[in-house]
């Protein structure tokens, strides 16, 4: 169940936990490459900050009514990041804590009852107001992993693994026609259904963070058990 002001302090919590992994950080660790290809950790940290705004855009469209997009385009938001990226790491500190500052303020000013308001996202996406904030914890806990500064998948927190797993078994791969049936599966735990409908499913067993990984393209899923070969899953986007 959806808790926008729940979320909006986990994404508050989060993006502390960041901000202190990353200030150490110097000009030359923040050009080496992360764990996404063709990123460096300021490509990330660049689209991080970006991000933020672009969710302050969808909530600013909700609390008003008045159509503000994430982006002006895919182009533009390309086009932000690479040059951005290459910016000292005092830039981007100062970056990623006023956008943080724009989002929770942003946040904060959307009352309850503009919860249930739709918003459209990037590729034809559109979402409810209320699982805004949650939108931006994903982008925070999963690109922090990918700075491969230390923080792995097993430190994200329980509550966000199944939620997310949630979120992309029930909507981002639920019926897509580029993934074959699949039910997943927690030891002794939660059982999830997803992919095409009217097939016999491949079962994937494992822990929840074993199951977030392989999902989310950062682990291939070599720690899974599964009754037939894993599927190619498509990229998040």
């Amino acid at each position: 169940m959806t808790d926008f002001a729940h979320d909006a302090a986990a994404v508050q919590a989060a993006t502390d936990r960041l901000l202190t992994a990353v200030t150490p950080l110097d000009d030359a660790a923040a050009a080496r490459p992360s764990r996404l290809p063709g990123w460096t950790r300021g490509h990330i940290l660049a689209h991080l900050s970006r991000n933020a705004d672009a969710i302050v855009n969808l909530l600013t469209w909700a609390r008003t009514g008045v159509e503000t997009l994430m982006y002006a385009n895919d182009e533009a938001r390309n086009a932000d990041i690479a040059r951005d990226a290459d910016r000292p790491m005092l830039v981007h500190l100062d970056d990623l804590r006023t956008s943080a500052f724009r989002f929770n303020s942003a946040a904060a000013a959307l009352t309850k009852d503009r919860w249930d308001y739709v918003v459209a996202m990037r590729n034809a996406v559109t979402e409810r107001a209320a699982r805004l904030p949650f939108r931006r914890l994903i982008e925070v806990e999963l690109h922090h992993v990918d700075l491969d500064i230390g923080y792995e998948l097993t430190d994200l927190p329980a509550d966000f693994v199944q939620r997310e797993v949630e979120f992309l078994t029930s909507g981002k791969f639920a019926g897509h026609a580029d993934v074959p049936a699949l039910t997943l599966t927690v030891p002794g735990g939660h059982t999830w259904h997803t992919g095409r409908a009217g097939e016999e499913p491949t079962t994937v067993e494992g822990t929840p963070v074993a199951l977030l990984g392989w999902l989310t393209g950062r682990t291939d899923g070599s720690d899974l058990a599964a009754n037939a070969p894993l599927p190619t899953l498509p990229p998040l986007g």
